[in-house]
C-alpha cells in the first residue's frame, strides 16, 4: 500500500525520486514505474499502478459506444496518462502538462491513498489537509465510523 507522505525536489534534468517504499511496493506487484495523470478533483497528479488503470480502462470500455459519457471518460483519463518508468535511480521525469496542472515547480509531496498515491505542491496539500480534516470529523461523526471498527 502507499502510506505517508514525503517531500522530494525535481532535479536539475526535471527527474523526481519516487519514495522507495512506494517503488518497493509496485516492485511486489510487478511494475517499474507508475501511470499519473491530471486529478479530476483536485489540483494534484494521481500515481496509479497499470493494473488500475487497466480496471478504469475495462470499466470505460463496458460503457454504451455510443453515449458521449464513453468518449468524455476515454479522453479525459485515458488521452491525459502517461506511463512513467523508473531509472536506475529511481525516478521520473513528470511532463510539463502534469507538473504545469498541480502548479509544480520545484518542490512536491508524495501522498499515499492506499492503492494510489497522488503528487502535490507542498503549500496547495496543506490547505487541502485542513480541509480534508475538518470534512473527515464532519463525515466521520454521522457515518459513526467508531462503530464500525469497535465490533
Amino acid at each position: 500500500m502507499f502510506l505517508s507522505t514525503y517531500e522530494n525536489k525535481l532535479d536539475k534534468k526535471g527527474r523526481v525520486s519516487v519514495p522507495a517504499s512506494y517503488r518497493s511496493y509496485l516492485s511486489n506487484i510487478g511494475y517499474n514505474g507508475v501511470v499519473c495523470f491530471p486529478s479530476f478533483n483536485n489540483q494534484c497528479i494521481e500515481a496509479w499502478p497499470q493494473d488500475r488503470i487497466e480496471k478504469i480502462s475495462n470499466a470505460i470500455d463496458s460503457l454504451n459506444p455510443f453515449e458521449d459519457k464513453k468518449d468524455y471518460f476515454a479522453t479525459s483519463i485515458l488521452s491525459e496518462s502517461t506511463n512513467l518508468q523508473f531509472d536506475t535511480e529511481g525516478r521520473i521525469s513528470l511532463t510539463s502538462k502534469l507538473l504545469k496542472h498541480a502548479k509544480i515547480k520545484n518542490s512536491m509531496l508524495f501522498v499515499g491513498q492506499g492503492k494510489t498515491f497522488q503528487i502535490w505542491e507542498p503549500t496547495t496539500f496543506e490547505k487541502f489537509r485542513t480541509t480534508a480534516r475538518k470534512k473527515s470529523n464532519i463525515y466521520r461523526a454521522s457515518l459513526k465510523w467508531e462503530k464500525q471498527f469497535n465490533n
